[in-house]
């Protein structure tokens, strides 16, 4: 299947028996345990896809976020078994993206809401349990702190293997993170990271035993959400001076991703991952490191399948 005929095909994540224009459900679910905590969770079986129709939803918290006297800290996490939040939805035509108007920051809605994160004064912890991948990613970079389930996180930047350039502001944030060789090899690669390697390379801030990764994300984002406000704001704004990068170097990402989607490697590469799987549930999904690192190879020169590097 080629990409132009994907973006063209009813969302594989329409429920059975509704038709396309019935999509447009809640995917992003507010939660305020407190004035000062709130939770984020991500809906949207069977694969926590990110599309245009997500972007409103996400937005709209983003502002709440911004905009709010009392929050101080926010927790995204997932209510989807195996997946925090996985890549852009590559069913959706092309122009339901790039026809959205640019956000407040003069960047298109994707990275434009990821800036404004990175920079809203409160604090933005992620607690990923199953693959963050792609758009999923994106978001752990954009966030403040990063955990990790031991056994069942997941992430990784699949983009090139697809002949893709990937688009919401890894290659301005990772080397930042973990340093240019790391980024590289992380972007490079296009293969799925672990959450223990993942914690090794500083791609998150901790790798936990899962059973304990919901009660410490809570405990620390309860400590936080009892400390004053404007303290938090202040030390945070003095740490983006020297850590976030340029609008300028996130707008490049964007651009350079929407321009890869035309080319005819990406058109291949991404035709031969529909062949596999690719927008549903099973082993191209739940293993796209993997798959992605075979588009290239003849049948007959495939490697063996390796074990995800934990």
């Amino acid at each position: 299947m080629s990409l132009e005929k994907a973006q063209h095909t009813p969302n594989a994540h329409t429920t059975a028996g509704q038709s396309p224009d019935t999509t447009m459900v809640k995917q992003i679910i507010l939660t305020r345990r407190s004035p000062a905590y709130w939770r984020v969770t991500f809906d949207h079986p069977p694969l926590n896809i990110f599309g245009p129709e997500t972007i409103p939803q996400l937005n709209e918290i983003i502002t709440a976020l911004e905009i709010d006297e009392q929050v101080k800290v926010v927790v995204f996490d997932s209510a989807v078994d195996g997946f925090f939040l996985t890549h852009y939805d590559f069913l959706a035509k092309l122009e339901d993206s790039t026809r959205l108007p640019a956000g407040r920051t003069g960047l298109q809605p994707l990275p434009d809401m990821l800036v404004r994160l990175s920079r809203c004064p409160i604090v933005s912890i992620v607690s990923i349990r199953g693959r963050a991948t792609g758009v999923g990613s994106e978001l752990a970079l954009a966030s403040d702190m990063r955990f990790a389930s031991r056994e069942k996180a997941i992430l990784s930047q699949w983009e090139v293997g697809a002949g893709l350039v990937p688009g919401g502001g890894p290659m301005a944030r990772l080397p930042r993170l973990i340093g240019r060789g790391r980024a590289l090899e992380v972007l490079l690669g296009a293969d799925d990271i672990g959450g223990d390697l993942a914690e090794r390379y500083g791609y998150v801030n901790r790798s936990l035993p899962d059973a304990e990764l919901d009660a410490f994300v809570d405990a620390l984002a309860t400590r936080i959400s009892s400390f004053d406000k404007q303290a938090i704001a202040e030390t945070k704004r003095l740490v983006n001076l020297n850590s976030l990068p340029s609008d300028a170097e996130i707008a490049l990402e964007w651009d350079a991703f929407i321009a890869s989607l035309g080319r005819p490697a990406a058109q291949s590469r991404i035709g031969k991952l529909f062949e596999r799987g690719f927008h549903k549930p099973g082993d191209a999904e739940t293993r796209l490191g993997f798959h992605v690192g075979l588009l290239g190879v003849p049948i007959e020169s495939a490697p063996p399948d390796p074990q995800i590097t934990r």
